[in-house]
């Protein structure tokens, strides 16, 4: 959906699949940690099995950390790479949790089914209004607010697969509404 030239948009999906695959090596980094006395017994025993939310939890804190580090040595621009993520993001989990609720019956997953859609039509109606910043940050604390709520009237939610546990949706949501606040003091978003 982006204005950019050819060679911005292959540039920035090869950052993005980079990036894919750091967080996957990053939930393996994650079992190994949080199960390092079984890895040192039998290593193939931690990575055959996938990963649960503690592992997702810490893939998701080392991704940040990545983005942060890039960020400040100017090797990436975090706004660009937030915006083409999600775009996957977004499509990418709703076609996971449509998948859940019409294939396996999942009961759970229309929850999330319909924040994604609300925040899927949002994001391409605001797509051409808003500034990239000001997007990033609605979508992000829709998301975080919308998870929230589910987690309170909902025994569980997951996102592709992982359990999210209320504490890591709060303080997502409270980090982005410091960043959005800062970020409006600051005079970057309009």
């Amino acid at each position: 959906m982006s204005d950019s030239p050819k060679d911005q948009k292959k540039k920035r999906m090869d950052e993005l699949i980079s990036q894919l695959v750091n967080f996957v090596l990053f939930i393996w980094l994650g079992k190994i940690i949080l199960h390092f006395s079984i890895f040192i017994k039998d290593p193939l025993a931690i990575l055959a099995y996938p990963g649960n939310s503690d592992s997702f939890y810490l893939a998701v804190l080392f991704i940040v950390i990545v983005l942060v580090y890039k960020s400040f040595r100017k090797q990436m621009n975090v706004l660009t790479f937030m915006e083409s993520f999600l775009h996957v993001f977004l499509v990418a989990s709703f076609l996971y949790e449509f998948i859940q609720v019409i294939w396996n019956d999942n009961s759970y997953a229309f929850g999330y089914l319909i924040l994604l859609s609300v925040l899927l039509i949002l994001f391409f109606l605001l797509f051409r209004w808003l500034t990239a910043s000001l997007l990033i940050m609605v979508m992000l604390i829709g998301w975080s607010f919308g998870m929230w709520i589910l987690t309170s009237i909902q025994p569980f939610v997951t996102v592709f697969g992982y359990i999210m546990e209320a504490w890591f949706v709060g303080l997502f949501f409270t980090l982005s509404l410091v960043i959005l606040i800062y970020k409006i003091r600051k005079g970057d978003v309009q």
